[in-house]
């Protein structure tokens, strides 16, 4: 073989031997080859050495294409078979530190000697996502393995694995250790504007991006300037939002989904559609598919921004995902629907309001419903979520809302079922105002409902909600209809004694 290859194809030869031999190489290729220390080889095609006449190596490597795949796909696979059988052992001791140690030491060690360049700890510690303090435990250990030497992308994962566990000091004090070992780059960088970004530090986040620009012999990639455009999207930091994608264009960076995503994101956030709607274009524009995700985010953008049909076009596409899982996507459909004037939306509402489970009640979204459909004067539907906001002990503050219920009570002539709405109201300590009982004297009044019509000043001065002008000018007008000139001269007296005149038209006796 030394007489065959040479010493400038050496990876072109360990990739052949791969292919070819791959009972040999299992043992010869480690000593022959040092630089394959990972069954996951991913090799570029072999240089040619004249314009016109291909060497043996790339008729080799074209001849064994799809072996190369195979092979890939194998080692891949092989990695992810012997991590689970490591993973469970592992977490069959999870409340044994100790007895996890011993695992990792009787069959971690062997992996990861055999997995060089960090594959298999970085697999690992994807298996035990679900398991961070475990998976921490897990990357300490490896740290304290002195026979096989840390890398690069190690770190990176610990880093990340720290962010997520919210422990900031300990990323930044991995990254230190990296940089110290000169193992630190890009991916380094990433992980820990990663970190703070996830942790609301984005000033550190912006800072260490600048260190990275000022590194000689790497810097940014399209993950740090993905990275860039979410803390600048969150913050609603537009202008520099838009200055990170310039830049990333500028050297030739291509953008993938994530990046538009978190364009799309930004202008949401900011409330700037027609942004959002040209980058959605321009993700299209660039061949980049949509994925669903993206649909999600442009479905809550036109629905906030109040774009019904184009809301209704993205909800098409993606409507068994959202109707199963994206709760607040309903509920942000439903809120757009109870601002606009579209015929059918009342139908709309309710086919979306059947959608939400009852154990995902939001206070907000009943008390806008209460209010829609006090708008409507649709009573039952009204009360069926008056009922509710009690039950659940949901206050109303908004007199806005309050005065909506009123006034529909007062436009549908429903004065007992009024009443006993204030009633409960003001047992359960919500926005009492003055037009609740305005109210009730106008309909108690025109049905000469008398008694029950002064019972309402005495519920009034409980509440301390002093008579004013328009007070009296109701009991005028309702005493002056029925004829009760006695009780008239007596309104018309206490306006005199209360400095607001008399009503229009009416004179003392």
């Amino acid at each position: 073989m030394k007489r065959i290859f040479k010493i400038s194809d050496a990876a072109q030869a360990e990739l052949l031997c791969l292919n070819i031999f791959p009972a040999i190489t299992r043992t010869l290729i480690p000593s022959l080859f040092p630089l394959a220390n990972s069954p996951i080889y991913r090799f570029p095609f072999a240089r040619t050495h004249t314009s016109n006449s291909p060497t043996f190596f790339s008729k080799t490597i074209a001849l064994f294409a799809d072996n190369i795949a195979h092979a890939d796909s194998d080692a891949r696979e092989e990695l992810t078979k012997s991590v689970s059988l490591l993973r469970e052992q592992v977490i069959q001791h999870a409340d044994d530190f100790d007895k996890v140690i011993g695992v990792l030491e009787e069959k971690g060690t062997s992996l990861f000697r055999r997995y060089r360049g960090g594959s298999a700890l970085i697999e690992l510690l994807n298996q035990l996502v679900s398991c961070p303090r475990l998976a921490l435990q897990v990357f300490h250990w490896r740290r304290t393995l002195a026979i096989i030497p840390m890398t690069t992308s190690e770190y990176a994962k610990g880093i990340a694995l720290a962010g997520r566990g919210k422990n900031v000091d300990l990323a930044v004090d991995l990254f230190t250790e990296a940089s110290n070992k000169q193992l630190k780059n890009t991916s380094t960088y990433n992980a820990l504007m990663g970190v703070y970004m996830y942790n609301g530090h984005t000033d550190k986040c912006q800072s260490l991006f600048l260190d990275l620009k000022k590194e000689a012999n790497f810097g940014p990639s399209l993950v740090t300037y993905n990275i860039l455009l979410s803390v600048f999207g969150r913050l609603m930091l537009v202008d520099r939002m838009e200055e990170a994608f310039r830049e990333l264009k500028e050297f030739n960076i291509l953008p993938n989904l994530n990046t538009y995503k978190y364009l799309i994101a930004g202008y949401i956030t900011a409330w700037m559609w027609d942004s959002m709607e040209n980058t959605f274009q321009m993700m299209k524009a660039d061949q980049v598919k949509p994925d669903i995700r993206t649909y999600m985010l442009m479905l809550r953008g036109y629905a906030h921004s109040g774009n019904l049909k184009k809301m209704e076009e993205i909800y098409e596409l993606v409507k068994d995902h959202v109707n199963a899982k994206e709760m607040p996507l309903i509920r942000a459909m439903i809120s757009a629907y109870c601002k606009s004037k579209i015929t059918r939306r009342v139908e709309k509402i309710e086919e979306l309001v059947n959608l939400i489970p009852q154990n995902q009640y939001r206070s907000w979204l009943n008390v806008k419903l209460i209010n829609f459909y006090a708008e409507q004067d649709l009573l039952e539907e009204m009360e069926n979520l008056i009922d509710e906001a009690f039950r659940r002990e949901t206050t109303i503050r908004s007199i806005k809302v309050m005065k909506s219920i009123t006034t529909s009570y007062f436009r549908c002539n429903a004065v007992d079922r009024l009443a006993d709405f204030v009633r409960r109201a003001e047992c359960a300590g919500w926005k009492i105002c003055r037009s609740l009982y305005h109210c009730k004297l106008i309909l108690y009044g025109s049905q000469k409902r008398f008694d029950e019509m002064e019972s309402v000043l005495n519920e009034m001065k409980n509440f301390n909600i002093h008579c004013t002008k328009k007070t009296f000018v109701i009991l005028y007008y309702a005493y002056s209809a029925c004829g009760e000139k006695y009780k008239v001269n007596r309104v018309i007296g206490s306006m005199y004694k209360h400095g607001h005149g008399i009503p229009y038209g009416a004179s003392p006796s």
